[in-house]
């Protein structure tokens, strides 16, 4: 068996579903609390803090909404 048709029995099939995640705001939300955390480093310890909550509130959500989207996928190409 050659190398190239080997290549083609691995590839999935033509017009095989891709897997998008939903739309979010999480990973926004996410960034705007990590940049409130650094910048207030220097400001305020209230604004510090404010900024690590949300970015671990957001940060636990979108880990958990991601493994929950992942177990939902087949293991193998249909």
């Amino acid at each position: 068996m050659s190398e190239a048709s080997h290549d083609e029995q691995d590839a999935a099939p033509a017009g095989e579903r891709i897997h998008m995640p939903a739309p979010s705001l999480l990973p926004l939300l996410n960034a705007i609390g990590l940049a409130l955390a650094i910048v207030s480093i220097t400001l305020t310890p209230i604004l510090l803090i404010a900024g690590l909550v949300l970015f671990g509130v957001t940060a636990a959500i979108w880990i958990r909404d991601s493994v929950r989207e992942t177990k939902h996928l087949p293991l193998e190409h249909e």
